[in-house]
């Protein structure tokens, strides 16, 4: 697979990922029973697989070492932060307020990440 190809699907998964959070996440609001359906068990984590496996592709073919590019790394602790409050907001808050707060952390994180990507700065917007 080219790195075109990679980042293509990189970012496809990516926009899965989001979408499937914001639709879990609004089904956790309103208390909705299909929060529960198995689908939902198994669709995010094999779109995740994927995107981690586009991920660490794209390293391997464009060369790249995360520890050499602070970008990269920055992607990296923001991902782990997402997932953190990814399952506060949709499985270990134990209120409804903690798991809003949650969540939308978990979305600033994510934008967090897509400007990083973006721009390939570990501080967007400073040079």
């Amino acid at each position: 697979m080219t790195y075109t190809a990679l980042k293509h699907l990189h970012t496809l998964t990516v926009a899965i990922t989001l979408a499937l959070f914001l639709l879990r996440s609004f089904w956790m609001l309103v208390d909705s029973p299909r929060l529960q359906a198995r689908w939902l068990k198994i669709v995010p984590h094999s779109n995740d697989a994927l995107l981690l496996f586009a991920a660490i592709a794209m390293l391997v073919v464009g060369g790249l070492n995360p520890l050499q590019q602070p970008w990269i790394m920055a992607k990296i602790i923001g991902l782990l932060a997402y997932i953190g409050l990814g399952t506060v907001a949709l499985k270990r808050g134990k209120t409804r307020a903690i798991r809003v707060k949650a969540m939308i952390a978990a979305l600033g994180v994510f934008a967090y990440i897509v400007a990083v990507a973006l721009t390939k700065q570990a501080i967007p917007g400073v040079n």
